[in-house]
């Protein structure tokens, strides 16, 4: 485990990873990513300046379960 902020969770039985971000001393669900794309929406909302940069930065995002950028089920 890391100590990243944004936390790209396992992928669901039907595809689509939960996303959380950890601030204000509390986890926060951003919803639920099926892609790339809906991860930085999600990201820029939370407040990210220039999310698709930190998409690949471990000191940003954590990614659990699986592979990075890959939103199936496994």
């Amino acid at each position: 485990m890391s100590d990243a902020p944004i936390v790209v969770h396992r992928a669901l039985p039907g595809g689509g990873r939960r996303v959380t971000v950890h601030r204000d001393g509390r986890d926060e669900t951003l919803g639920i990513a099926h892609n790339d794309h809906d991860l930085t929406v999600f990201l820029e909302r939370a407040g990210i300046a220039e999310p698709e940069d930190v998409l690949d930065d471990a000191r940003w995002v954590e990614w659990r379960g699986g592979h990075a950028h890959d939103f199936t089920a496994t």
